[in-house]
């Protein structure tokens, strides 16, 4: 038993003053004599005795009425724990991901558990909650009644070891407090490592929210399996991890028009096609129909007037080549002699190319620098007979410099298959025998950039640095038959493609996105993705001919957005959610040790209310102190 208030228990020394008053007579008595009393003095040693025996009971029943009500006052309770010594915090973890969508034995998963929290946390109980978008620190249940009501799926997804470590910063450095932390979640399967430590000053109770159904069809992905003249064909990728489904309807919208609808057979996967014009602007949804995981039953995209990369091509020889990659459809392709450049189309340019000069002019690796350093793309195509101060000139805004020219034939032998030039689908499996190309003479370099191609003694061929791609061969047919080899084509392909990033089909939000806006702006002017009433600033760099976006979580919510500059509207551009939440399948918490797991919050909390429950005895108490004041006028008026 543990008191409240101890220190009163010092009012226990006040029972002496019964005992001196019982034991210390005060009034003196008076003998008289009387005669013939044989039979009363037999009456008095009756009353006498009786008298001594009244008087022990009273003061019995004092006693123990006085501490009776001492010990009511000091509060006395019973406690599995110290509460009143010990400062409590409680903090909670919500999983708010899309996979909470799922509907338990209640209803949605995220639901049902936050009516559980409201109706199971002391409305005045100061807590710390965390959900995957949002950290409410230090606050009541009271407070929060409204925010968890209308709190909406997030798109940010928290691994269970991030959620964990970000929630357990919530707590206080106070050292003697019992800390409880509550993880609400479907501990749903990732890439991730979830092995909770347990440490002396913080308990943990792990709440896995159990789905009835994990059945799920998502649309995965879609993208441009052919072009021609006409139309464009749009494949879609279907998934589903439930049973096999004879007809499903998958429709397509433009601008919220239906233009085309089909349906599919789908055990596993299942793959569609639709064919929609060229040359015309598409904001589109691919749409199903599914019960439980609603989040991914759409994927939005849209397909903008192409933007062309700018390429100007400074040759001295011939550029055939080039224009066989460069080709109008996809590329504004210029091509001009040193001799005869013009110098104020420069900014207006994204890609240029040297191509085999002998002399590099001061003012032309001025201007140059200062085009790379604006965002714009260069590529370095030396000749045999090269001034090497002019290119070192150029080249040492790069980290590198040419140095000897080598008269030793040297085969291409080495590609860096992780490059982004060759990392996307370039080749579907690593080349290692086909024909290399070669050089009869190349230029050694002090660059220390990882190269792109490489020689069979290890020296580069293409290399990186920046902006800049530097060949260190000349790629006229006398000296080099590369012109020829199949790595041509990607490799200054690529590179003209990357010079202007344009927008894909669609992003995906929680990743980092870059992308080209091709425009000009005035001073002050800013660019934004508008959608109904949504208007985002990302981030972006201005540079002379381009925009260069960056975005991330933001824009949070999927769907197709403009970017504008002020009221003018430039192109589209599309968001979807992350469908790593659309596989349903869950971890095994049951090797936890020293932990609490549980399917039911209510049971966490009635676990943690029965820890920290305290049995009030005062009343108990105050009943026994009512009860010996009865009994107290009892014996004083009937005890004889």
């Amino acid at each position: 038993m543990q008191f409240k208030h101890p220190e009163l228990l010092y009012a226990l020394f006040l029972l002496l003053i019964p005992i001196i008053v019982h034991l210390f007579q005060l009034r003196k008595f008076q003998k008289v004599a009387f005669t013939n009393v044989a039979f009363l003095k037999e009456a008095t040693l009756q009353t006498r005795k009786s008298s001594q025996i009244k008087k022990w009971l009273i003061l019995c029943t004092r006693l123990l009425l006085l501490a009776a009500i001492v010990f009511a006052f000091a509060q006395p309770f019973t406690s599995k724990s110290d509460v009143f010594k010990t400062k409590k915090e409680t903090v909670i973890y919500l999983d708010n991901s899309f996979s909470l969508q799922t509907k338990g034995n209640q209803g949605e998963l995220l639901k049902r558990a936050i009516q559980d929290i409201i109706s199971n946390v002391d409305e005045n109980e100061n807590v710390s909650l965390m959900t995957n978008d949002n950290t409410y620190k230090n606050t009541t249940i009271k407070a929060l009644k409204n925010d968890l009501l209308q709190l909406s799926y997030s798109s940010t997804k928290l691994t269970a070891e991030a959620a964990l470590l970000k929630s357990k910063t919530l707590f206080s450095k106070q050292k003697n407090t019992l800390k409880n932390l509550i993880f609400i979640s479907d501990f749903q399967q990732d890439a991730s490592i979830f092995n909770p430590k347990v440490d002396s000053l913080t308990n943990l109770h792990l709440v896995k929210l159990q789905p009835i159904n994990v059945n799920n069809i998502t649309i995965d992905s879609v993208y441009i399996s052919k072009r021609t003249a006409s139309s464009i064909e749009l494949k879609t990728l279907i998934k589903n991890s439930g049973n096999s489904i004879e007809n499903l309807p998958v429709s397509l919208f433009s601008n919220n028009n239906l233009i085309a609808k089909t349906s599919v057979a789908i055990e596993d996967y299942a793959e569609t096609t639709f064919s929609i014009p060229v040359n015309e602007v598409i904001n589109g949804v691919i749409s199903i129909n599914d019960v439980n995981l609603q989040f991914d039953n759409s994927l939005y995209f849209n397909i903008n007037n192409g933007s062309k990369a700018n390429v100007l091509s400074i040759n001295t020889i011939t550029d055939s080549f080039l224009k066989r990659i460069y080709t109008n459809d996809e590329f504004n392709y210029t091509a001009t002699l040193e001799n005869q450049l013009d110098y104020n189309i420069i900014d207006q340019q994204h890609l240029i190319i040297l191509n085999e000069l002998d002399v590099i002019p001061n003012a032309l690796v001025a201007t140059l620098e200062q085009f790379t350093k604006q965002g714009g793309t260069l590529i370095v195509i030396p000749s045999k007979n090269i001034n090497k101060q002019s290119y070192n000139q150029l080249l040492v805004n790069y980290g590198s410099n040419f140095n000897d020219l080598l008269f030793t034939e040297k085969r291409i032998t080495t590609i860096n298959y992780s490059h982004p030039l060759y990392s996307n689908g370039v080749f579907e499996k690593r080349v290692s025998n086909f024909q290399y190309p070669k050089v009869k003479t190349f230029y050694s370099t002090s660059s220390t950039n990882a190269p792109i191609l490489q020689f069979e003694d290890g020296k580069s061929f293409l290399y990186q640095n920046n902006n800049a791609f530097v060949f260190t061969a000349a790629l006229n047919s006398e000296n080099s038959n590369f012109t020829n080899s199949p790595l041509i084509v990607p490799t200054l392909y690529n590179i003209g493609k990357q010079s202007l990033k344009t927008p894909n089909l669609y992003y995906t939000i929680g990743q980092e996105n870059t992308f080209d806006v091709d425009t000009q702006l005035q001073q002050d002017d800013i660019l934004s993705l508008v959608k109904n009433d949504i208007n985002i600033i990302p981030r972006q760099q201005y540079f002379n001919n381009k925009v260069v976006i960056n975005t991330s979580k933001n824009p949070s919510i999927a769907n197709t957005y403009t970017i504008k500059n002020k009221n003018e509207s430039i192109k589209n551009i599309s968001y979807n959610y992350n469908r790593d939440e659309s596989n349903l399948t869950y971890r095994n918490l049951s090797t936890s040790k020293n932990i609490t797991v549980s399917g039911s919050i209510t049971d966490i909390f009635n676990i943690l209310k029965s820890e920290t429950k305290v049995n009030a005895l005062w009343k108990w108490f105050v009943i026994f102190a009512l009860a010996l004041l009865i009994i107290e006028m009892g014996i004083l008026k009937y005890f004889k």
